[in-house]
């Protein structure tokens, strides 16, 4: 059944999600929904995830029910305990069942993630529409395997062809946070916000919630260098080293700021002239609509190593700069130092990233939903 011939069964509108496992897939989610929210006021929302990974909790804090499905992936590193993998499939996919037979949605939205699999296979097998929306350049096999039967796709990175069928495909970025949607400090009063001096360049440093080891070390052997050529340094170190280094002898005197964790990303994107980061598809995504320079390392160990592919389509267009993780500490900063001694090389990336920028993402996607329904 097509999802442009289907009538709402509620007047209301019931949507159904997927995603998880992971921070990107999982806000992406939450921003669809907040998005359908506001295009269908009185619609019901229910997402799926898998039991004990973040989104039973990031899920709730946000405002909407959850149900668990007993779902995990293959385990590389210990094949004996993938011996139970196939009774949780059919168990999920059980589940999910009956989750669809009694909510009985309208539409389904599955962002990736262990859930999505069972959860939309289902939703296919019940007549439910629905759409994929891919993350990274290079899609997880989740997505790829539901996308044949998929309604829409779409996606954050263009000329995903490759992958996806283009008459289906639609190139609309990934969901963001609100925070990032709306008015935004200027640079120096950011950079006097964070307590740094607003005429000297600022290098924002950031590898998720648990930080980066690679990249903490790269600093920490390299700062003295920052220090020599007056440049300042925000270092979210995370939670897994902090107390390694907040004992360090950097001061907030010498213009390094360390921190364990950042509330305010918005502030912190606004107040750097460069950005280093892992090459996650949110992160990229943020730092576009923020339009940011950036040197980007991506994760050896993701998943079919999509970040790389990530980096690399922004390279591409000169929106930004590689460093490959085993190369941090001969290349992380003097390529920092580098790029700040030349502000045509910062405003060159500054203006391709905006390229790469879909603020409207979220309603882009539920617009496109509420046309086929």
């Amino acid at each position: 059944m097509k999802a442009g011939n289907q009538k709402l069964k509620s007047s209301k509108g019931r949507f159904l999600l997927s995603g998880g496992g992971t921070g990107g897939h999982i806000f992406p989610a939450i921003a669809i929904a907040e998005e359908l929210r506001i295009q269908f006021p009185d619609c019901e929302i229910l997402f799926i995830g898998a039991e004990g990974k973040m989104e039973m909790q990031k899920v709730p804090q946000a405002g909407f029910d959850i149900q668990a499905l007993p779902i995990s992936g293959f385990n590389r590193s210990n094949l004996l305990s993938n011996i139970k993998l196939p009774i949780k499939i059919v168990a999920s996919a059980w589940k999910s069942s009956k989750i669809i037979s009694d909510f009985k949605p309208d539409f389904a939205v599955g962002t990736g993630g262990y859930a999505s699999g069972p959860a939309l296979w289902m939703a296919s097998q019940k007549k439910v529409p629905y759409a994929i929306q891919e993350q990274n350049a290079f899609p997880g096999k989740t997505n790829v395997a539901l996308a044949k039967h998929a309604d829409i796709i779409f996606s954050a990175f263009p000329d995903m062809e490759a992958y996806f069928a283009k008459e289906k495909t639609i190139f609309s970025g990934n969901p963001i946070r609100k925070a990032f949607l709306g008015d935004k400090p200027s640079q120096k009063e950011a950079k006097v916000a964070l307590g740094f001096d607003p005429e000297k360049p600022l290098i924002f440093s950031f590898g998720g919630s648990q930080g980066s080891r690679a990249i903490n070390d790269g600093w920490n052997a390299g700062a003295d260098q920052l220090v020599q050529e007056d440049i300042q340094l925000y270092w979210q170190v995370g939670v897994q080293d902090w107390e390694k280094y907040r004992q360090s002898l950097w001061k907030k005197t010498r213009g390094i700021h360390m921190t364990e964790f950042i509330e305010d990303m918005v502030l912190a994107y606004a107040a750097a002239d460069l950005v280093v980061s892992r090459a996650g598809a949110i992160a990229i995504s943020e730092m576009a609509v923020m339009e940011k320079s950036s040197i980007l390392i991506p994760l050896p160990t993701a998943a079919e190593d999509h970040q790389t592919k990530n980096a690399e389509a922004l390279v591409q267009k000169n929106a930004a700069v590689m460093v490959k993780n085993e190369n941090i500490a001969s290349e992380l900063v003097l390529k920092s130092i580098e790029l700040l001694h030349s502000s045509e090389a910062i405003k060159s990336m500054e203006q391709a990233i905006k390229n790469f920028a879909k603020p409207d993402a979220a309603k882009q996607i539920v617009s496109e939903i509420a046309a086929r329904l």
